[in-house]
């Protein structure tokens, strides 16, 4: 009985935690694409922000950008801007921003909107016939996957 009530209160607790994210579609971005609070309501975790930051299966940040704490890690990409550094320039709600859509900051980035959901122009019919028929995707991360990733930017600082 006594394992039951915590296994009940722990699916409570998780079920919370999704009902507390900001939907794609109602995130609030500033005048040059900051997003002031958390996505999910929770502080970030830097260490499975590293996770996420250079899984193939998830954000995959280093196949674009260069982060010389990440050197272990094969293969970074030189597209977007080398990120040593950014949590001494960069503000926790400029990154949230820049990660959940980038576009919102720097308009003709082609970054991906990791936290976008609609909107997309999808040509795969033309070419393939294979474009997805929903109106609406699933987002590339979650809403507390972008607070990790966000959380270990900050972390990378010069001084």
């Amino acid at each position: 009985m006594k394992i039951t009530m915590i296994a009940l209160a722990a699916v409570m607790a998780a079920g919370a935690a999704q009902a507390d994210d900001v939907a794609p579609g109602d995130v609030q971005f500033d005048e040059y694409g900051a997003v002031a609070a958390s996505l999910s309501g929770a502080d970030g975790d830097p260490e499975n922000g590293i996770k996420i930051m250079t899984s193939r299966a998830k954000g995959n940040c280093i196949a674009c950008h260069e982060v010389t704490a990440l050197q272990d890690t094969p293969f970074h990409g030189e597209v977007g801007p080398v990120l040593d550094g950014i949590g001494d320039y960069r503000s926790a709600e400029e990154l949230r921003g820049i990660v959940a859509n980038a576009k919102m900051t720097f308009e003709g980035s082609v970054m991906p909107a990791f936290y976008k959901t609609s909107g997309f122009i999808r040509p795969g019919n033309a070419y393939t016939g294979k474009a997805a028929k929903e109106e609406e995707l699933t987002p590339i991360l979650s809403a507390q996957e972008i607070e990790d990733v966000v959380a270990y930017l900050l972390t990378l600082k010069e001084s």
